[in-house]
């Protein structure tokens, strides 16, 4: 199959890249011929090393939209030249120049689903079929007008991608107790409420340490927040980090304190790592958890039930171990070879095409 993926850019630290990265690799591994046209970026090496023909598309943005009408048929030109059986778009932009592009040439646009709570993802309704990435998004995605007949959904996983895969390099050690989070920092993710559930935890275990791997907006302010606190000596903010896994081998509890999250990649690198798991029960969290019966679930906005949950699993070792053993458990759903499966299976259901 020749299958053509969109998306804004190939840069690192986007969740939906990163997804439609790992798929497009996977799909070339299993022989399918695949291209991915983006603004570019960190991640044209590695297409091109696993067989994925990246093509330079600029795509439009709110401080140039007259690259639409260029991207558009530069597209519709590819499609043409290449004999596209497949359009993939994973973001709005794509959706909205993929279905520029494949109307006029009867390709069908399957479009895929992340941020469901933006404002402008009813634009991936446009997609022959629209994938959800979780449960939750797709009952989003109704409620927004989007029909039942054309949503499907693959919930996330990108285990064993190239992206995600390789030895694991060596880092400085944690102190433990370690506590570890990865997460853009910005408000949806719920940060402030980690770092005061930590102060409470650093009270009754001064030896806890807390791990912020991540940057984003609310960096400075959330820094601010840790030099003012009692704990603040001992919350470390380790920036962006390439790979998170050397870090995740080494921690204790990852907390994931999210206010909206639709499928949250870092859910199963953490469950591969062996961490034991405090996320919020919102969006597709609880799916990727529900899934071995893994972690343990706060409402959101709570810091007092993040503070709990930790304090249960430092003052139970067994508890503990129970949880990191739990987090193992059915991991391998998580395997982006499920992921290519479920998605050619709807690939197929155009195999007229």
């Amino acid at each position: 199959m020749r299958i053509l993926h969109l998306s804004n850019h190939c840069i690192f630290g986007n969740g939906n890249v990163h997804a439609a990265v790992d798929l497009a690799c996977e799909q070339a591994k299993q022989g399918h011929e695949v291209f991915f046209a983006s603004s570019g970026g960190d991640f044209e090496d590695l297409l091109e090393e696993n067989g994925v023909r990246h093509v330079k598309i600029v795509h439009p943005n709110k401080h140039a939209p007259w690259l639409a009408l260029p991207a558009a048929i530069a597209i519709f030109r590819l499609c043409r030249r290449k004999n596209i059986q497949i359009v993939h778009a994973h973001m709005m932009t794509g959706a909205v120049l993929g279905w520029a592009a494949t109307r006029f040439l009867g390709i069908p646009l399957i479009t895929t689903v992340h941020n469901a709570f933006d404002q402008h993802a009813v634009l991936m309704g446009l997609g022959d079929r629209v994938i959800a990435v979780s449960a939750a998004v797709a009952e989003t995605m109704k409620r927004r007008g989007v029909s039942e007949k054309k949503l499907r959904t693959v919930l996330n996983g990108t285990l064993g991608s190239p992206r995600t895969s390789g030895p694991i390099m060596e880092v400085s050690p944690l102190y433990h107790p370690s506590i570890t989070t990865v997460c853009g920092l910005h408000d949806r993710k719920g940060v402030r409420y980690l770092l005061t559930a930590f102060e409470a935890v650093h009270a009754q275990y001064p030896e806890a340490h807390l791990y912020v791997l991540g940057e984003g907006p609310q960096e400075n302010e959330y820094k601010s927040i840790a030099t003012a606190s009692p704990s603040g000596a001992n919350i470390h903010f380790l920036g962006q980090v390439r790979d998170p896994r050397p870090y995740l081998k080494q921690t204790d509890i990852f907390v994931l304190a999210s206010l909206q999250d639709p499928c949250p990649l870092v859910i199963p690198e953490a469950r591969e790592m062996g961490c034991a798991i405090v996320a919020t029960n919102v969006d597709g969290i609880p799916e990727m958890l529900s899934i071995g019966a893994a972690g343990n679930l706060v409402p959101p906005r709570d810091d007092e039930a993040i503070r709990d949950k930790i304090i249960l699993l430092l003052s139970e070792q067994e508890k503990l171990i129970e949880s990191k053993e739990t987090s193992l458990r059915l991991v391998q759903h998580f395997q982006i070879s499920r992921v290519f499966s479920e998605t050619i299976k709807i690939y197929n259901e155009f195999e007229s095409n």
